[in-house]
């Protein structure tokens, strides 16, 4: 799944209207206010659920992989890599949390190529880019105090904050307390919950419908049961990207919001189709190959094949430089260092 075929459809958001929304602690509509002369006032209280909506992730091996009947020609092999504990944010970045990070680093000597955008102040962030998403976990990192992850080079001496630049795994400092995009392998076990052998994030059945899950649905998979066919109907009521609330959704077993549907999930690891089956793949803790062109998506969004791209086993790619109103992300903290 090369996203650089698709439509790019990019909604821009000016710095302006951002610094002029709601300041109600529950609100998603966006609400127009005075511009306050310090956004961080505008976000004190709504803020503080965000930050702290973590779930513990336990160490161990988990079964990696297709293991249904489904035809997934980038994961043709279920494998059982070690991955050691970590944190997962329960809910995809939100556009009230992203911009908060956003305006501190601008005045911290941080630089974006994206503004980004979101439909309301609890729908997830989109159209950023991997470079900003990286670039804003180290900011994220460093406003809170915590030691960044993502470095200039290997000697991990100059923090990433301007640029695009590809780092490799050995540009990470993967003990660092900050906050960091999940790799691959990271992101499928939280996805997954603790289970195994399931096509989508839930355990009670092996179908998706709306009621699971914000995503397009068609007649093409026999697994998508769903009434309604199309966007959800709940959601594409008014102007694009048809993104739902974060949370809009029951949990996976781990507590995880949305890991299938409303926006794509950018990760830390290049894509490699061969990859299953190499020996570094089963390595403790993989951070994925040492190169590559893609950096990989997990976890469908509201728009084309949905209930194909939703399946925990399934991985995609996106150009690291590339935007879309469908992918955004969530972080990750180290279990040793949070």
């Amino acid at each position: 799944m090369c996203y650089m075929t698709r439509q790019k459809v990019c909604i821009v958001v000016t710095v302006t209207s951002l610094l002029a929304i709601c300041s109600c602690d529950n609100c998603q509509e966006g609400h127009v206010t005075p511009i306050s002369a310090n956004v961080e006032t505008v976000f004190t209280n709504a803020i503080a659920v965000d930050t702290n909506a973590f779930v513990y992730i336990p160490a161990g091996v988990f079964q990696m992989g297709d293991s249904t009947t489904d035809s997934i020609s980038d994961a043709p092999l279920v494998y059982s890599p070690y991955i050691s504990g970590f944190y997962i944010e329960k809910y995809e970045v939100s556009g009230r949390m992203w911009f908060v990070v956003y305006n501190w680093a601008m005045s911290h000597g941080y630089t974006f190529d994206n503004t980004g955008s979101y439909k309301r102040l609890l729908h997830p962030v989109q159209t950023v880019s991997w470079y900003d998403c990286v670039k804003w976990c180290n900011a994220r990192s460093e406003k809170e105090g915590r030691m960044p992850c993502y470095y200039t080079s290997d000697k991990l001496f100059t923090v990433y904050r301007t640029g695009q630049l590809d780092l490799s795994n050995d540009w990470v400092n993967w003990k660092a307390n900050g906050y960091r995009l999940p790799t691959e392998a990271e992101w499928e076990k939280a996805a997954r919950g603790g289970l195994s052998g399931h096509r989508f994030p839930w355990s009670d059945s092996d179908i998706i419908n709306h009621s699971k899950a914000n995503y397009y649905s068609s007649n093409l998979f026999a697994y998508d049961k769903s009434s309604t066919k199309g966007y959800h109907p709940a959601f594409n009521k008014d102007e694009l990207p048809y993104t739902s609330p974060s949370g809009s959704f029951a949990p996976n077993g781990y507590g995880l919001y949305d890991m299938a549907g409303n926006v794509n999930e950018m990760c830390w690891d290049w894509y490699a189709k061969t990859w299953y089956g190499c020996s570094d793949a089963s390595e403790v803790d993989t951070h994925g190959p040492v190169y590559g062109r893609y950096r990989i998506l997990r976890g469908g969004g509201w728009a084309i094949h949905g209930a194909y791209n939703s399946r925990c086993a399934k991985r995609g790619g996106n150009c690291p430089v590339d935007v879309f109103t469908d992918v955004g992300f969530r972080c990750v903290i180290g279990e040793v260092t949070r």
